[in-house]
């Protein structure tokens, strides 16, 4: 692998002091990740402090480290390790001439931003560089940028928030050179109070944009023109962006001419792009997949790829663990789908994820098994109550409910559809395990602190529930 950082280059970046010349070609903050020719940044935290895993680090491979505290093998030395991986961090952004995507939105944001991967890698293999999982914080977006290759030709970042003024940071750090708003939810309306408030810190994305390398005309910004805050979005957006895109229904500037079921599942789908349209199939399910394609599009040909490219790149991407990944789990006389949806949720992506489960062909029960939404503070009771049109309107045959906020929504359904009440992700998987019969398509949502992943892990059969 080619040499990401020298460490004299580290120490130019963080105001650091080397102590034994080294060489990485890798970065991270996490020691169970990392792998010969890392670099490990010593991250400070509540609970542990990062220098407790130098050695460890070390032993697995690290070829040297960030530290604030010398140790007995290749480092730099700074007086604060979060503050030296956020230099990091600009000077890989600084150094590169990559284009640069931006991605953020209450819903569908780490898909789409796999998806643009997807699009831009299939056309440039090996040139493309993206944020993994969902680092998408103070944390995980200089760490995305310190392990951006200096010599590829895009990088697509995800960025996340919780309060007004976190993603006005992160986007003056990534300085991209096209924007993407996915969509406004009430996702964190506990602490924003609003979903203007939420669309205004949304739209915060648009004060990083820049012109693209050796073009004088500035960044684009990219929004869901389905959104009841489009205008609100595209006003913020005029502030900063050159040029305005926008995707999705009605008279979107990127939108489907057709989308239909295709053979097996997913949607074949015509879009109407800017210069062209394209036809191409993608094998998740659901019109949020739909969306999240259109936009991943318009980011493909804001950036000057190859969209033909791109479909391609569309059509193989696999669904992701959390979020809408499906099993054929086996049970007594058959089989039954296990659809994964466990890694979040809020009011926008559980009625979506619903609605698919209602379009599922071919099964002869859907049962839901969803936790709390959270993060939403007083507006809870009613934004939990209000899922039980997109339950009805799924034909949902069985539902279990864990916890105790889910009690708006049983009462909302109170004789309406079957309801198992449970404590707990343990008790919920004893009850799904109990009442599953072949045939049955089970969806499984939840935001990503209630644990749902450890129910999908036993049903499967990948490893036992309880932690």
């Amino acid at each position: 692998m080619s040499v990401l950082w020298t460490s004299s280059e580290i120490a130019d970046a963080t105001g650091g002091s080397v102590h034994g010349e080294f060489e990485v070609t890798g970065v991270t903050f996490d020691s169970r990740e990392v792998r010969a020719g890392d670099l490990f940044v010593a991250m400070p935290g509540t609970v542990h402090d990062g220098h407790e895993f130098v050695a460890g680090a070390i032993a697995a491979g690290a070829a040297g480290a960030i530290v604030s505290r010398a140790i007995a093998a290749p480092h730099v030395l700074v007086d604060d390790t979060a503050r030296a991986l956020e230099a990091l961090g600009r000077a890989a952004r600084q150094r590169s001439r990559a284009r640069i995507v931006a991605v953020t939105g209450s819903v569908g944001k780490t898909s789409t931003k796999e998806a643009i991967y997807a699009g831009l890698e299939r056309w440039r293999r090996g040139r493309v560089h993206r944020s993994v999982k969902s680092y998408n914080n103070h944390t995980g977006v200089p760490l995305s940028l310190a392990r951006m290759p200096r010599d590829c030709d895009f990088a697509v970042l995800e960025l996340g928030m919780n309060n007004a003024g976190e993603i006005a940071a992160l986007t003056r750090l990534v300085r991209p050179h096209v924007a993407v708003i996915t969509a406004i939810a009430p996702a964190h309306i506990e602490n924003l109070h609003s979903e203007e408030a939420i669309a205004d810190a949304k739209a915060e994305i648009f004060q990083g944009l820049e012109s693209f390398p050796g073009d004088e005309s500035g960044g684009v910004a990219i929004v869901p023109n389905d959104s009841p805050h489009r205008d609100r979005l595209v006003q913020a957006a005029r502030r900063h962006a050159d040029r305005i895109i926008t995707f999705g229904g009605g008279d979107a500037d990127i939108h489907a001419v057709h989308a239909v079921s295709s053979h097996g599942g997913g949607s074949l789908i015509t879009a109407s792009l800017l210069d062209c349209d394209l036809t191409f199939t993608i094998s998740q399910r659901g019109d949020h997949w739909v969306s999240n394609a259109l936009a991943a599009l318009a980011a493909v040909e804001a950036v000057g790829g190859d969209v033909a490219a791109a479909g391609l790149g569309l059509a193989d991407m696999s669904a992701l663990k959390g979020r809408g990944e499906r099993h054929r789990v086996a049970v007594e006389g058959g089989e039954l789908l296990l659809i994964d949806e466990s890694y979040n949720a809020n009011p926008a992506s559980v009625a979506a994820t619903l609605k698919s489960l209602g379009s599922e062909a071919h099964v002869e029960r859907r049962i839901a098994v969803l936790g709390p939404m959270r993060e939403l503070g007083s507006h809870s009771d009613a934004l939990h109550a209000g899922l039980a049109p997109a339950v009805i309107d799924a034909r949902v045959d069985r539902l279990v409910l864990i916890g105790e906020e889910m009690r708006p929504l049983a009462d909302a359904l109170e004789g309406q559809v079957p309801v198992d009440r449970t404590t707990g992700v343990d008790e919920a998987a004893e009850i799904l395990l109990r009442i599953a019969r072949p045939g049955d398509a089970v969806l499984v949502k939840a935001s990503n602190s209630v644990g749902l992943a450890r129910l999908v892990e036993r049903v499967s059969g990948l490893q036992p529930c309880s932690m």
